[in-house]
């Protein structure tokens, strides 16, 4: 049974700016290696704008309320729950997950009680996600099976 486990993101500010500094430098350095005739110098520095550009996919964008349940290769690292612009592997899966506080109204219901007289029942469930690793893996829609569980 899986655990939610809070993952430690880096602020994607942060990692904004160092990502375009070094794409801007990889720009420049090519350019001073195609002037200066050393093609390994401008291999190398179209490489780095490759690296810098695979490593913008690790930014994403958490919003209020709100999860995002990671996965490396199919497997569960952590959610994080921060709100705003974060960044991590880009390599992990950013499954976002809604951490609201949902509601809905069960049907009225007619059901006889330890009398034997018939009364109408219904309910308003009020419900939110507690530990995300759960409701992703665990449960194959979480909005049905709080509806089933509560009508039951």
């Amino acid at each position: 049974m899986l655990q939610e486990k809070l993952h430690r993101s880096a602020n994607g500010y942060g990692a904004l700016v160092i990502l375009l500094g070094l794409a801007a430098g990889c720009i420049v350095g090519f350019f001073k290696g195609a002037m200066a005739a050393s093609p390994l110098l401008a291999v190398a520095m179209i490489l780095g704008g490759f690296g810098a550009i695979l490593l913008l996919k690790g930014l994403f964008i958490v919003n209020p309320n709100e999860g995002r349940v990671l996965q490396l290769f199919g497997s569960y690292v952590g959610t994080v729950r921060e709100p705003g612009l974060r960044w991590t592997n880009p390599f992990y899966t950013k499954d976002p997950l809604s951490l609201r506080v949902r509601n809905f109204e069960t049907a009225q219901l007619k059901v006889n009680d330890h009398s034997g007289n018939p009364i109408e029942i219904g309910a308003v469930v009020v419900w939110n996600v507690e530990d995300s690793a759960k409701s992703v893996f665990e449960v194959q829609d979480a909005d049905g099976f709080v509806r089933i569980q509560s009508e039951a």
